[in-house]
């Protein structure tokens, strides 16, 4: 599941405008989701809830991403591991909500950090940098002003931004899944040998891939392009048993 949310800003007294330490005492309403945007991966339809409605709507819609992530086995955002994620855990928690069923996390900005070496890590530039396109434009931060005082116009907006990111978030992760290292290993659910990262049955047998102790065949997808070993060891003395991979 292809997931983005958005947030509320937290409000507070201040002084200045520059290097303020703002204290407890002087924070007046913190930070909430404003709305999420979702897909499941390859199907077309974004799904979209915000808290535009009032605190019935809040509800509602923290009860529609609880379900979706519950059902979900494996959730792709950027930086959602330190934000997007946490975030949603904060509100389900304080709604008295039990935990989704366990899923495994992609977070594509973990992969940018790792693998590469952009100018800047936001989704923004990184998208624009592989030609995958713009994020949709808006006023900036009075867009979120504009929606936490209810303006309907200002919602549409948000909404269309929203849902922007999901589609620019799968377009993302179709070009840089060959390069990630740690994907959940897809052929775990399917009872024939297939890529791990994107399920393919058409790869083909490329050398051989050595670990700290012993090596095994070493295969390339001809559809996603990422590479990937066998569970069988080649190596002379265990030739034929099987390992973890």
């Amino acid at each position: 599941m292809l997931l983005d949310i958005e947030t509320a800003p937290n409000k507070a007294y201040v002084w200045g405008l520059f290097k303020q330490n703002v204290a407890l005492n002087q924070l007046e309403a913190s930070s909430y989701t404003l709305c999420w945007s979702a897909q499941w991966l390859g199907v077309g339809q974004i799904d979209f809830a915000s808290v535009q409605h009032g605190k019935a709507a809040n509800l509602q819609m923290l009860k529609g991403i609880h379900a979706k992530l519950d059902l979900a086995d494996v959730v792709i955002h950027y930086n959602g591991l330190k934000f997007d994620i946490p975030t949603l855990n904060k509100e389900f928690v304080r709604h008295k909500m039990l935990p989704p069923s366990p899923y495994k996390q992609i977070d594509l900005m973990q992969v940018c950090k790792r693998a590469f070496r952009f100018e800047s890590n936001k989704l923004a530039f990184v998208a624009d940098s592989l030609s995958l396109g713009a994020k949709v434009k808006h006023e900036g931060f009075q867009l979120w002003v504009k929606c936490m005082e209810g303006d309907p116009k200002a919602w549409k907006r948000m909404e269309a931004y929203n849902r922007g990111d999901v589609v620019l978030l799968g377009d993302l992760y179709a070009r840089l899944l060959p390069w990630i290292t740690k994907h959940p290993n897809l052929s775990a659910l399917r009872d024939v040998t297939c890529c791990p990262k994107c399920g393919s049955l058409r790869f083909q047998a490329r050398g051989e891939m050595l670990t700290t102790t012993l090596r095994y065949h070493r295969y390339q997808c001809r559809d996603c392009g990422g590479w990937f070993r066998g569970t069988q060891t080649t190596s002379p003395r265990l030739k034929g048993r099987v390992v973890n991979a």
